[in-house]
């Protein structure tokens, strides 16, 4: 099993979600809040961050990264998403790599997604859910 978390309902409508070591993290649909459709992208997004890092970092050096936009087709007669894109930018500008660099440099990123991300590995799969409802009175 993963990491433990939980979510609670605040006064203001808005939901706290924690977990056993410490995180937190608001959410709700007002303003300025993420929904859990927002989270399921930034997930994503954070996934292919933490996998791409070790190759942007040899390459380009220590605390260089990545902007990484995340945008989702939703379906409404269906009320699921039905499609994920992700666009991931290096800006190496200050490296002045040569193209092929910059092309080892792409396929090396793209191979450290494809093996360590598992938020896209689990969307790319039909993936159960199991949901147990306890009211406890």
């Amino acid at each position: 099993m993963g990491k433990r978390l939980w979510v609670e309902r605040n006064k203001d409508g808005s939901w706290d979600a924690f977990s056993d070591d410490g995180a937190h993290i608001k959410f709700g649909k007002g303003r300025g809040q993420f929904s859990p459709g927002d989270l399921m992208k930034i997930a994503l997004a954070g996934c292919a961050a933490l996998s791409s890092q070790f190759a942007i970092e040899h390459t380009l050096g220590e605390g260089k990264g990545a902007r990484i936009v995340v945008d989702g087709t939703y379906d409404d007669a269906d009320n699921s998403y039905i499609n994920f894109s992700e666009q991931l930018v290096v800006d190496a500008v200050d490296a002045d790599l040569s193209d092929e660099e910059a092309d080892k440099l792409k396929e090396r990123i793209t191979r450290h997604i494809d093996k360590g991300c598992t938020v896209s590995r689990t969307y790319v799969h039909d993936t159960p859910v199991r949901l147990d409802v306890t009211v406890r009175h």
